[in-house]
């Protein structure tokens, strides 16, 4: 895996990119947390994941986490807020859906960047502040 990562032009990577890679890496520690604190089946882990997970989940988180955010974090999390948004989810308003994918962005980011304590710190937040 890390071949992949050191692969990836961090000075030319696109947005959307990051936050295709953040929904997948935030989706793993989510479950990984669900399934160390709940010995339920998958169909209910599943369930549970949908708060932390979903538009409206990550829009709420990052708004309880904005402030402290590095400004470089920021600066991520707006890009991905602000990219050009093709498709949406009909669940969801485009606000929300905005703020997920730079929420997202910012996730991916920090992975790709092995910034592994911020990122650690950053989701333990998360699931924190997720209720």
């Amino acid at each position: 895996m890390e071949d992949y990562i050191n692969n990836i032009d961090l000075q030319n990577i696109s947005v959307q990119t990051l936050a295709f890679i953040g929904d997948a890496v935030y989706n793993v520690y989510i479950r990984l947390y669900l399934a160390s604190n709940n010995n339920l089946k998958t169909g209910k882990l599943h369930n549970k994941s949908i708060k932390y997970v979903s538009a409206k989940g990550q829009s709420k988180i990052i708004d309880k986490i904005i402030d402290i955010l590095t400004e470089e974090e920021i600066n991520i999390y707006k890009r991905g807020r602000n990219t050009n948004i093709n498709t949406i989810s009909k669940n969801v308003d485009i606000i929300e859906y905005k703020k997920a994918t730079g929420f997202e962005a910012l996730i991916g980011y920090l992975y790709l960047t092995k910034n592994n304590d911020r990122l650690n710190f950053l989701i333990d937040l998360c699931i924190k502040n997720a209720d």
